[in-house]
């Protein structure tokens, strides 16, 4: 009887387990980029995102100029465009405008978009980027923690995140799969993306 039972406890230990590590494998936010690109100077300050939708691809990228950023995601077109307030572009149909982003001064720098994508309860290491971010979700909920405060982002609503070097942790915090767009203003000399931890 004895041995039976310590085979039983052995092969629910060995269940639990295998169903932790796979929770834990699960509980990753995936990020890519989708497209990026370099300046050497950024347009007048207070900066903004404003961001738009087109009909096709091929009619945002042709209104990119030099501070726009044309992707699809979520079965839309999605078009970023640093600058001052307000605007439009021909043939857009504007959303949102997120800002004013925190300051940020570089002899270059990178705009980049990136989808984060993950279900429920998955999240990313703890990073900082040098420079700023600012969120949209598409679907679900993204909730981003620094030391000081937790910002919640729900489906359609935009929000700015921290200035640069800030440590922070994004997460997929809403009850459905996330599905976010996440645009960045950075230096160019310096790592996208580094690994840090909460003070």
């Amino acid at each position: 009887m004895k041995p039976r039972l310590i085979n039983m406890l052995a092969a629910v230990g060995t269940g639990l387990f295998l169903l932790s590590a796979t929770a834990t494998a699960q509980q990753v936010l995936v990020t890519k980029a989708l497209t990026e690109k370099k300046v050497s100077q950024l347009p007048a300050r207070p900066l903004f995102w404003r961001l738009e939708n087109f009909p096709t691809l091929a009619q945002a990228e042709a209104a990119t100029g030099p501070y726009g950023l044309a992707v699809g995601s979520g079965g839309k077109v999605w078009f970023f465009t640093l600058g001052p307030a307000g605007g439009s572009s021909a043939g857009g149909t504007k959303v949102v405008e997120i800002g004013p982003l925190p300051m940020l001064i570089a002899s270059d720098y990178v705009l980049r978009v990136n989808e984060a994508t993950g279900p429920p309860g998955s999240i990313t290491p703890v990073h900082t980027h040098p420079g700023s971010e600012a969120f949209y979700v598409l679907a679900g909920e993204q909730c981003i923690r620094t030391s000081q405060k937790m910002i919640r982002v729900v489906v359609g609503r935009a929000e700015t995140g921290p200035g640069g070097d800030t440590p922070l942790q994004v997460s997929s915090c809403g009850s459905t799969d996330l599905l976010s767009l996440v645009v960045f203003v950075v230096d160019a000399t310096r790592p996208f993306s580094s690994p840090a931890s909460f003070p």
